[in-house]
């Protein structure tokens, strides 16, 4: 668990100051949602996007344990040095992203349309949003929009070659992005524009940029470990 924990936190971090990329994809839907709720249920409009959101997480959460059974395979072949190369260089181009130097991230989105084009119609089933339980549906079903900030750290998570952990970090990041969405929906400004501020995106960019580095394998390990 202990080993676990650096990882968490980063995750945590990916998804908090991911916060930006996540107005930009799913703003628009949230404001959506909030919308969609009928006037005689504004008063549980918070219960009600608190609802969406935990569904969103809970799909992230399930991805992360699906694919990270995938990488649980790769993880007992010798493909797992390459494993964690690829890991770690999806640490380095987050943290990138985060500071705002690279938006490479977001061509990796494309890879997750075809499977967005059915899961789309299905939303409209639960509009309006008028019980906890639509809105935990729409939540789950809107978690597998095609996001390149939610597919690498799906990928980053499921090279950890455990399925269980992967599910955590997963958990972790979705938990990361709540504060965001949910001031978001709840018209709280001052959140987002701090969040979104080059400063701390650029901090919370160089942290993710310099684990991936110590993720990376080599020598420097053993030098860092040793500080």
């Amino acid at each position: 668990m202990f080993e676990l924990l650096p990882l968490l936190v980063s995750a945590l971090i990916l998804g908090l100051l991911g916060g930006g990329h996540c107005l930009g994809m799913c703003g628009g839907l949230m404001g959506a949602l909030t919308l969609a709720i009928p006037a005689e249920q504004r008063a549980q409009r918070f219960r009600l996007l608190l609802a969406y959101n935990l569904g969103r997480i809970s799909s992230y959460t399930l991805a992360g344990l699906l694919l990270g059974l995938a990488g649980w395979a790769v993880a007992n072949s010798p493909l797992v040095m390459g494993l964690r190369i690829v890991a770690a260089l999806l640490l380095i181009a987050m943290g990138l992203y985060l500071a705002g130097w690279w938006s490479g991230l977001t061509r990796i989105e494309a890879l997750g349309r075809g499977l967005w084009r059915y899961i789309q119609p299905l939303t409209r089933r639960f509009m309006p949003v008028t019980s906890l339980p639509r809105a935990l549906v729409l939540g789950s079903l809107w978690g597998w929009l095609p996001c390149g900030l939610v597919y690498s750290t799906l990928l980053w998570a499921a090279s950890q070659g455990n399925a269980l952990s992967s599910a955590a970090l997963m958990l972790a990041f979705g938990l990361g992005t709540l504060p965001v969405l949910l001031a978001t929906g709840m018209a709280a400004e001052r959140l987002t524009a701090l969040l979104r501020k080059q400063g701390v995106r650029m901090a919370g960019g160089i942290l993710v940029i310099l684990f991936g580095l110590w993720t990376l394998p080599g020598p420097h390990q053993h030098w860092l470990m040793g500080h």
